[in-house]
């Protein structure tokens, strides 16, 4: 794969395809309020005073579950830092690089080296606060200890090895970039790599509270189309719904929705005769799926 089919978005902001991004994961406000105040400091720190100063490598982590909207909160935070930064504008670059985890017998370590060193900064050449979002980044900094022996194990610390130089190299020479790393399993990331992180902020699955405002959130967005949904979303009956469903993560409690629009022929032709009944008894299969297979999922179904 060419280091260039690797970046899958380039993009100056605001943009007003990501004006409700920031909103639409529901978590804990500290959440959000620490990775926004971490982004800012670290940016205007680092274009002040030397790496040997402040020891920042531009450098976030956002870990956990699947579902829990860590990629969408990267995309929202390039948003929110736009009008925060001098000039207004900042920009948001989208990394995919498990292609070049497969690349040919000894190529991973030059192609890593290439797009975080060479590319990357070429495409940030403008000086724009720049948020690199690096999605499921233990495809590139495995955690060499645990590298398999039938994986090639030497190329694994090859490419680990290029992605903890190019965070050290970026971090003096381009202080304008900020790497937003998500990752799923934590425990499959290199120690060093953790170690360069200057935050890492855990997206934990929404609770109870935090359920109910993503069922609502859905029923009124559907509203737009069927009207009657909004009834449901006021519906007192829905916190029940909520609290069968908290832990579940966010993508399959907005799923659970159209789950339960599917139970029945008559909301599949009409879903606006959905109700709070067909939710309870999808958020009931959820639940007994999630005790069985100890996951957030729909399994069960």
């Amino acid at each position: 794969m060419n280091v260039a089919e690797t970046v899958t978005n380039n993009v100056v902001l605001p943009h007003a395809r990501y004006e409700r991004t920031w909103d639409s994961i529901i978590v804990d406000p500290q959440v959000k309020d620490r990775l926004l105040r971490w982004a800012v400091l670290s940016l205007r720190l680092r274009a002040r005073l030397p790496f040997e100063s402040t020891a920042l490598h531009g450098l976030m982590l956002l870990y956990g579950p699947p579902g829990t909207g860590k990629t969408t909160l990267a995309r929202g935070l390039a948003q929110q830092l736009a009008p925060v930064m001098a000039g207004g504008r900042a920009r948001l670059i989208e990394l995919n690089p498990h292609g070049l985890m497969s690349a040919e017998h000894g190529q991973s370590q030059q192609k890593v080296t290439e797009l975080l060193t060479e590319h990357v900064p070429a495409l940030a050449a403008d000086g724009l606060p720049t948020v690199i979002l690096l999605d499921e980044v233990e495809s590139m900094a495995v955690a060499r200890s645990e590298a398999s022996l039938s994986a090639n194990p030497a190329d694994v610390h090859r490419a680990t090895d290029a992605v903890l130089t190019a965070l050290d190299d970026n971090a003096a020479r381009y202080p304008h970039l900020l790497v937003v790393a998500t990752s799923n399993f934590t425990g499959a990331l290199d120690t060093a790599f953790l170690s360069r992180a200057d935050v890492a902020v855990e997206v934990p699955p929404p609770d109870a509270e935090a359920a109910l405002a993503i069922l609502a959130g859905t029923l009124r967005d559907m509203a737009a189309a069927f009207p009657a949904l909004s009834e449901v979303a006021d519906d007192p009956g829905l916190k029940e719904v909520a609290s069968l469903l908290a832990g579940t993560d966010g993508r399959q409690i907005r799923k659970a929705v159209t789950e339960a629009m599917a139970g029945r022929l008559e909301t599949v032709q009409r879903p606006d005769r959905l109700t709070v009944d067909d939710l309870r008894q999808t958020a009931h299969r959820v639940a007994a799926a999630r005790r069985i297979t100890g996951k957030g999922t729909h399994a069960a179904f």
